[in-house]
């Protein structure tokens, strides 16, 4: 009886594997830097035109982009982490958008948000930059004019799991 009664104990929730697995976690450190990462996201608008309106409504309940750990804009680069170019940028603004990127803090991520952004949209003439990757580089290319909250978010979890994977420096 009494050997019966301790077995139980040792396979309760309560036994050296049960106490283990509730308390313990293993990871590797830059893992852990990855993941904080990946949920705390310090998004920066750069919003030239009309998907700045698509961009305002991720804050709103049906999409709520707090979910994601990137609700709070920063407007100043220096505490943003994330580069969100929203709308058509034309080559008397593209000095403007490199310094911006140049004074944001390491690691930092760039996401190409709408038609414009990605390749120039429909607008092909001598004014207009024909995709923001020829000034800086680009994470994520958020398809669309003006794209849907959706593919928004579709772009924000891909970024996500891109940051979880990559190495962080320790």
């Amino acid at each position: 009886m009494q050997a019966e009664r301790v077995n139980t104990i040792n396979d309760s929730k309560f036994g050296q594997e049960g106490l283990l697995s509730e308390t313990v976690v293993l990871t590797r450190l830059d893992k852990a830097i990855g993941w904080a990462r990946k949920y705390s996201l310090f998004p920066y608008p750069f919003a030239t035109a009309c998907c700045a309106m698509e961009y305002m409504s991720l804050s709103m309940s049906p999409y709520d982009i707090d979910r994601f750990g990137a609700l709070l804009p920063r407007f100043s680069p220096r505490q943003a982490d994330l580069l969100m170019v929203i709308g058509t940028v034309n080559h008397k603004l593209s000095p403007v958008l490199k310094r911006v990127y140049e004074q944001m803090s390491e690691p930092k991520w760039v996401m190409a948000f709408g038609a414009c952004a990605a390749s120039g949209g429909f607008y092909d003439n001598y004014a207009t930059v024909q995709g923001i990757d020829r000034i800086i580089p680009v994470d994520v290319y958020v398809p669309g004019c003006p794209p849907r909250p959706e593919a928004v978010l579709d772009g924000l979890m891909e970024l996500q799991k891109r940051i979880a994977k990559a190495k962080q420096p320790v």
